[in-house]
């Protein structure tokens, strides 16, 4: 029987690799390194060479590495337990809002995959969120806010274990090749087979409480550096040149960013549409323009002659006749000036994330997720970043606007990875903290529902509880990455 539970084991992950490709879910260059990890991982196993590096394979493909390191600091930090008890307890709370959340988003992106099944299955690679390999997550900044986020995270386990009294014999990474995918602190397991339900809820909660928390913490950080951030010309930018336009017409290009009017200087958007309030359609006018911005590149100066269109006819073209429409976009007059592009200043990237920050307040890295699905991996897009310079500043003028940029990005990453990892550990599923959260607070309610009531079938029903929950969460989960699948 241990033998065909052996082979179980060692057959699965060679499944899950072969399906992965069938379904072309990911490159065969990824499967074939996962595949080589593995048997390599099989090898050093069965040769004994992980028993003696005090670590182990588990689900096949993750390698456990141990240390003692860092026990001492542990005993330091943890010393206060009354403080650190404290923390626990708002800990719970803190994990019990999220998950609601956790459990609000999944379901509704449930819900909109049914009623709008998505066309193309989401590749292997997006939904693993690999630094690097992962099409909008670079691999530097990520992967080193990842280790701060892990260690953090585990040395808050490791400190509530100390509060209450646990011995911690390990810390370790979970390591699939170099990356790291996880992070773990291990308590003596006697100490948590005996320790009160709720101490193991504190325990659980402080990894993904602390993630968090320290996420708001580089949001005020973040916001601090983004102000040390201004555009370096003044003016405004096309980020669009609508087509067949009199901007369009003349040859102005997207991200070319307009100086001067007529002779009028043009400073910021408000500027910009003062001074066209100067002319009317069929006006020529001369454009002062600095160039597209280019990375590491100056940007040139060059003039365009445009004669201006009627935005007046242009918007009732467009809304055809619709007084809704034309009153959206702001019912024009007859020979209103159009000049045919979106306009925005210089450090729109900036000013997006200030605003975003600002309008969504503790609701703003929510938000902040989506950033670099939008912008293929960056917080703006690279003719936005192009555009800005560090400020006048202390600590802007000491960086430098490279040095600015880097910091800006590092604070970026750390706050998206620490959010990350803080808010998916929490869906109820085990072996995420949220799992284990969701166990012991059922066990702790039946106990009280059901007083008297034998305890092994009080652990019996909490265990059920579990399991069917994490059926279900996993379910919702996994239907709307396969329903592509089957279109």
């Amino acid at each position: 029987m241990g033998e065909e539970a052996e082979s179980r084991v060692s057959v699965w992950p060679i499944l899950i690799l072969t399906m992965m490709v069938y379904y072309s879910v990911a490159p065969f260059w990824l499967v074939a390194l996962i595949g080589i990890w593995y048997f390599s991982l099989r090898y050093l196993e069965e040769a004994g060479h992980l028993e003696r590096w005090n670590s182990d394979r588990v689900l096949g493909i993750i390698l456990m590495a141990r240390t003692n390191r860092g026990k001492s600091i542990l005993e330091y930090v943890s010393r206060n337990r009354k403080f650190w008890r404290g923390f626990g307890e708002l800990s719970i709370w803190i994990c019990f809002l999220f998950m609601a959340a956790v459990v609000y988003l999944i379901s509704a992106s449930l819900i909109m995959a049914i009623r709008s099944p998505p066309q193309e299955a989401i590749p292997a690679t997006d939904i693993l969120l690999i630094p690097g390999v992962t099409s909008y997550v670079p691999f530097w900044w990520p992967i080193i806010a990842l280790v701060i986020a892990l260690l953090i995270h585990e040395y808050s386990h490791g400190i509530q274990a100390r509060a209450h009294g646990m011995e911690v014999r390990n810390f370790g990474l979970l390591l699939v090749g170099p990356l790291p995918v996880g992070a773990f602190a291990e308590p003596e397991h006697l100490d948590m087979t005996i320790a009160p339900r709720r101490e193991k809820i504190r325990l659980f909660a402080a990894g993904p409480s602390i993630n968090i928390l320290f996420s708001y913490v580089v949001l005020i950080l973040l916001t601090s550096t983004a102000t040390g951030l201004v555009a370096e010309h003044s003016g405004v930018h096309g980020v669009a040149i609508v087509e067949d336009s009199a901007a369009h017409e003349a040859g102005l290009l997207p991200y070319e960013t307009i100086t001067y009017i007529d002779g009028y200087e043009i400073v910021d958007r408000e500027g910009f549409s003062e001074a066209m309030e100067q002319f009317s359609a069929g006006d020529m006018v001369l454009l002062t323009v600095l160039s597209s911005p280019v990375e590491g590149e100056a940007r040139e100066s060059r003039q365009l002659n445009v004669t201006l269109g009627d935005r007046f006819e242009v918007v009732n073209e467009y809304c055809e006749g619709n007084s809704s429409c034309i009153e959206m976009n702001g019912s024009p007059s007859p020979n209103d000036p159009y000049l045919g592009i979106y306009t925005s200043d210089g450090n729109m990237g900036i000013l997006r994330f200030s605003s975003v920050v600002e309008e969504y307040g503790v609701f703003s890295p929510f938000m902040l997720l989506s950033f670099p699905f939008t912008f293929d991996g960056h917080m703006m897009l690279p003719e936005e970043r192009a555009m800005l310079g560090a400020g006048d500043g202390a600590v802007a003028s000491a960086l430098g606007t490279e040095g600015m940029l880097m910091l800006f990005d590092f604070l970026f990453w750390l706050l998206w990875i620490n959010f990350l990892l803080g808010f998916a550990n929490l869906i109820p599923v085990i072996p995420f903290d949220g799992g284990h959260i969701v166990k012991d607070t059922s066990h702790s309610l039946l106990s009280r529902l059901l007083k008297g009531e034998n305890p092994l079938r009080v652990e019996m029903l909490a265990n059920k509880f579990s399991y069917y929950t994490t059926i279900l969460v996993l379910s919702i989960v996994i239907i709307p990455l396969v329903i592509p699948l089957f279109n």
